[in-house]
């Protein structure tokens, strides 16, 4: 009987196997379970806090739209009432050469350094009636010996424009940390006195002078610290924080002021030749004056003469 049943039972199980249903309804009934299980362990392992973090930033977004609409009602939004501010560090400038484009400008006459190679001091000296001039800045010309623009060399304030009869027009400019320049024979002038002046901004332009004759159609380009002269070489393309009064300033510039060509447009060698005009004037005068004078007299006053002639050229040669 035992075995009887077993039998049914296996043939129960076949039959039920043989249905073409089955093993579809089995998959799917699978499935589901597996689903369920999927999301029911989902939710219990993360979706309260998930549930939780999305009403806080639903909360979060209101306060922020109410703060909002409140700020605009009133009139006065500080966006910055609670935000720590820095300091804007200003940026240097680095100095220029006063051209637009320095790959068609070249240095004819360089800055007369007492520390420089024979080679370079040469190239630093102005000939100018027969006598040689220490330079004390540098003579920028073009390539192609044409005229050109003269850009600022610096931001700054035009302080003086005006017109020389040896350096041709002359503009000087006033920047910060005790700097001025100047840029002399200019053959036209863009800007007036008073004028703000932003680095690269158009100023004049090239042109001839009488005192740099040499250089020919060139800007002569001068940078002084605390009103000394220095190289305007050794500071191209360099702060403007870094440029520095020399340390023997004051000796080179005693040195210099018999023998250079100042910004003023006068040379020792004028005031020299002004001197002897004076004294030949006054001892002509006294000649013409004294009919009957002894001619031992007139020769001693000739001597007196000659040696003051002499006096004020050594004066021009110191």
């Amino acid at each position: 009987m035992r075995e009887e049943n077993k039998n049914v039972s296996k043939n129960g199980w076949k039959r039920i196997f043989g249905k073409k249903w089955f093993f579809p309804a089995a998959y799917l009934t699978i499935a589901a379970l597996l689903l369920t299980g999927v999301l029911w362990y989902q939710n219990l392992d993360s979706g309260s806090p998930l549930a939780s973090d999305s009403n806080d930033t639903e909360i979060s977004n209101d306060e922020i739209s109410r703060a909002d609409q409140s700020q605009a009602g009133s009139g006065n939004v500080d966006f910055d009432s609670e935000r720590d501010t820095e300091p804007v560090m200003e940026q240097t400038e680095s100095m220029l050469m006063p051209v637009a484009d320095e790959n068609q400008a070249k240095i004819v006459t360089k800055f007369y350094d007492y520390d420089a190679d024979s080679e370079d001091q040469e190239k630093a000296l102005v000939l100018y009636n027969n006598k040689y001039y220490q330079s004390k800045g540098v003579d920028i010309a073009s390539a192609e010996d044409e005229t050109f623009d003269v850009t600022a060399s610096l931001s700054g304030t035009v302080t003086e424009v005006k017109k020389d009869p040896l350096l041709g027009n002359v503009i000087q400019m006033t920047h910060d940390n005790d700097l001025t320049t100047y840029y002399a024979s200019l053959e036209n002038v863009l800007v007036e006195t008073g004028a703000e002046v932003k680095q690269g901004d158009t100023i004049g332009s090239a042109g001839r002078n009488i005192y740099g004759q040499a250089s020919g159609v060139h800007v002569h380009f001068e940078v002084r610290k605390a009103g000394v002269p220095v190289n305007p070489e050794d500071y191209f393309n360099k702060p403007m924080t870094e440029i520095e009064k020399p340390d023997n300033s004051t000796e080179e510039s005693n040195q210099s002021d018999g023998s250079e060509h100042d910004a003023e447009g006068t040379t020792s060698q004028e005031d020299a030749t002004s001197q002897d005009n004076a004294v030949n004037s006054e001892d002509d005068g006294d000649d013409a004056g004294d009919d009957k004078k002894d001619p031992k007299d007139d020769k001693k006053d000739e001597g007196k003469k000659d040696q003051e002639t002499e006096s004020s050229a050594a004066m021009a040669n110191a």
